[in-house]
């Protein structure tokens, strides 16, 4: 569950502006802020079926753009790239820093 949350957070930051404002509240309020599907519900007069419904649809949204995007794909490349050229400038391994620039420069 803990990694569902982390990725849904990490996809909402790269894609929130692409969703309504109400699709943005309802997921910063449960996923940012760990209100509760009926604290949401009482917080805009509606039933939690509503936000729950919501919130699964916002989800399948996120999953969508990302498969057609792929920020946050790129995003963990680039990362890892990034850990590597840190241990290849520590050891001092200039033909691996030559090899990982030219993987980074070659992220699609």
């Amino acid at each position: 569950m803990l990694e569902k949350t982390t990725r849904i957070n990490y996809l909402f930051d790269f894609y929130q502006q692409l969703l309504t404002e109400k699709q943005k509240n309802y997921m910063d309020l449960y996923y940012l802020e760990d209100y509760s599907l009926g604290e949401i519900s009482e917080t805009y007069d509606v039933s939690r079926q509503a936000v729950y419904d919501n919130i699964k649809r916002t989800e399948v949204m996120l999953e969508d753009y990302e498969e057609k995007l792929g920020l946050y794909r790129r995003f963990q490349a680039r990362n890892a790239l990034i850990d590597q050229m840190k241990t290849a400038v520590e050891n001092e391994n200039l033909e691996q820093m030559k090899k990982l620039l030219n993987e980074m420069e070659n992220i699609d």
